[in-house]
């Protein structure tokens, strides 16, 4: 069944993140996932939102989502990420 991970990330060191986001797509095309949107103007809709970029991703299953987030490449990076913004991250199961 397809998941969907969302993210919400509140900046706090731009330059940090930025420093993340040049090595992302490297390990990223590794798995078996698709970047479906990486937005930093979303049109707030509905509610208040405090946060300064979002970002749909979409995995076969959740055991390759898995094996992306826990890969010890992206650990590695990931710091940089957590380290650079306030993150909130989602993981929303298909319809299948």
């Amino acid at each position: 069944m397809t998941v969907y991970v969302i993210v919400q990330l509140k900046m706090t060191d731009r330059a940090t993140y930025d420093r993340y986001q040049e090595r992302f797509f490297d390990v990223f095309k590794k798995f078996n996932g698709r970047l479906l949107s990486a937005d930093e103007s979303p049109a707030v809709l509905e509610g208040e939102w405090d946060r300064d970029k979002v970002v749909l991703m979409s995995f076969p299953d959740e055991a390759a989502f898995r094996a992306w987030s826990d890969s010890p490449e992206y650990l590695e990076i990931s710091r940089d990420r957590k380290a650079g913004a306030d993150g909130i991250v989602l993981l929303a199961r298909g319809f299948g």
